[in-house]
């Protein structure tokens, strides 16, 4: 027999009983940290990617949403999997496959091949790694809430995966910089593959220490594979986040685009439907009858929106527009997702002392005002000083946040329900997470093309300018040729292929040459379409935190399941 503390005694229970132990702590722990490095790695690399691939706007947008639409799709299935089939093996399996993925990754052809022939590699390994990704965010969680039997200790295991996550959004930067600073084989701009090489060797430590230190659990009790649910949720979810990304190039009002909001409503309804007719839903319903956990919901929705739209407007900024280095972009990235390790302890402690209402409204409250700083700095101050402070608010306040809904939603699933529980908290948040690039994204870069069309317009001599730098090619040696004729595809596929080319090049002999006359009036679109999306996530975020204030219960939930409940199974 063995006794765990509980908030109200001391009980005693059953060997049998799934206990959470410290080998199945750290291998959830460091499982979450490398899948999350995964997710974040390509943030800090945008810049390089552009260079290396020629990616447009959208491209680009997909080299990360490649990895996330796996990942908020099939959340929910892996979970079921898992209770069904065991836990551990899917921690394992999603390990090789994170790897397999970045192998893929680092596979991408060089340039003797045509660009969008690399980008499907890329792409094709990072759904590959999203999968593995997919498999171990829910079932990591799940690990952890099934083996605690009280809120304080779930409190205390769930901060500390909380943090392992927030640790892989922190190291990948670093990653990501350092990697980017050596060359791969003969291309100076490939050097983003290192960082995939890292992540897959942290990928197969992973997937060791899980098969070896993690005690196998699951809960088929009652559980069984809901395809239609599966199916209906995936194509809902694929069809919103497809709009979004592909609007600003195809056009809001074109027909694919209004074709997959369409489809998102109907399979979305469809997808409600199924769920309340099955016997064993792949996510139940009723769980949303439960105040805190609706609230939660909806809250973990607009929050993580507001803190990935935060970090990829960041990226783009720093990046993609300021023209930062990958190393000076992570030390950025470090003073964001940093605090979350150092105040861990701090986190835990107001959440078992106050429950996660206050913690999670002061953490909202924090991230908006942080977004709404930087959108108060200009662009074209090139200094990463003004940034520090409000990049240090706004990690600080996703530490606090990310920590309290994760405890809200699986404090209020019974223990046999871990996998549910924990897989409806990942896709929402990670559902959160996919959303923010995506509209920020769209919202920023149309704000920006039509900007740079009203300059056009206005301007006779810009236009001339244009005219002529689009018709340059045609007279040119041949042996620049090839070198013009990129330079006009970047600055016509959009406000970031505009601002990526310079306005002037330098001959051999000395001589300034002007190049791009669109080079000023895209950096300055950026600078305020970015803006305007730091204002969005700011006003996201306090949203989010009046919803909280408001809707929200406190105290401690009281769904957790008794330890008699337990013994009576």
């Amino acid at each position: 027999m063995e006794y765990l503390r509980t908030t109200r005694n001391t009980a005693y229970i059953p060997s049998g009983i799934y206990v959470l132990r410290v080998g199945t702590l750290i291998a959830a722990v460091l499982a979450v940290c490398v899948a999350q490095m995964g997710v974040a790695i390509p943030a800090v690399l945008n810049g390089l990617f552009q260079q290396n691939l020629g990616t447009s706007s959208a491209q680009l947008t997909w080299i990360s949403d490649a990895f996330l639409v796996p990942i908020c799709v099939l959340e929910l299935t892996f979970g079921v999997l898992g209770d069904l089939f065991g836990r551990k093996r899917l921690l394992v399996g999603g390990a090789l496959a994170l790897a397999v993925g970045e192998a893929v990754g680092v596979l991408t052809p060089g340039t003797a091949l045509p660009a969008d022939t690399r980008l499907v590699v890329l792409w094709t390994g990072q759904i590959i790694a999203g999968l593995g990704a997919a498999a171990i965010f829910p079932t990591s969680l799940a690990m952890i809430s099934a083996g605690t039997y009280s809120a304080s200790a779930r409190i205390r295991s769930v901060s500390i995966w909380a943090a392992a996550l927030s640790a892989g959004n922190c190291f990948s930067p670093l990653l990501g910089g350092l990697a980017a600073k050596l060359r791969f084989g003969a291309d100076p701009l490939a050097g983003w593959k290192w960082a995939f090489l890292v992540v897959l060797a942290l990928a197969l430590i992973s997937a060791a220490v899980s098969a070896t230190a993690a005690r196998d659990s699951s809960s088929p009790e009652g559980r069984s594979l809901d395809w239609a649910g599966q199916a209906t949720i995936a194509v809902a979810l694929f069809a919103l986040l497809y709009a979004f990304v592909q609007g600003p190039t195809s056009g809001w009002r074109s027909w694919p685009i209004l074709s997959g909001f369409a489809v998102f409503a109907v399979f979305l309804a469809l997808f409600i439907l199924v769920e309340r007719r099955s016997g064993a839903p792949l996510l139940r319903l009723d769980f949303f009858y439960n105040r805190n956990f609706a609230v939660a919901s909806a809250v973990t929705i607009i929050g993580m929106f507001a803190f990935l739209g935060t970090a990829y407007s960041t990226s783009i900024r720093l990046s993609a527009i300021q023209g930062f280095s990958p190393l000076k972009t992570a030390i950025a990235f470090v003073f964001l997702n940093g605090t979350a390790l150092v105040q861990l302890p701090v986190t835990t402690r107001l959440l078992e002392r106050h429950g996660p209402k206050w913690p999670l409204c002061a953490g909202l409250v924090l991230m908006a005002g942080g977004a709404l700083w930087l959108a108060a700095v200009p662009a074209a101050d090139l200094s990463l000083a003004p940034v520090v402070a409000p990049f240090i608010l706004v990690g600080s306040g996703f530490a606090l946040a990310l920590t309290a809904l994760t405890a809200i939603a699986v404090n209020t699933a019974p223990n046999h329900l871990a996998g549910m529980a924990s897989g409806s908290a990942n896709m929402l948040r990670d559902f959160g997470f996919t959303l923010g690039p995506a509209i920020i994204g769209a919202v920023a870069l149309s704000q920006a093309a039509a900007g740079i069309r009203e300059k056009l317009a206005a301007s006779p001599a810009l236009r001339h300018a244009y005219a002529a730098f689009l018709a340059s090619p045609a007279h040119v040696p041949a042996a620049q040729r090839a070198a013009a004729e990129g330079a006009v595809h970047a600055v016509t596929s959009g406000p970031l292929g505009a601002n990526a080319v310079p306005a002037t090049v330098i001959t051999a002999g000395g001589r300034v040459l002007p190049l791009n006359p669109l080079q000023r009036v895209a950096f300055d679109a950026l600078s305020h379409s970015y803006s305007l999306g730091y204002l969005i996530c700011g006003a996201a975020a306090l949203l989010a935190a009046l919803l909280t204030a408001i809707a929200l219960r406190a105290g401690a939930d009281e769904d957790l399941p008794d330890l008699e409940e337990l013994l009576d199974e």
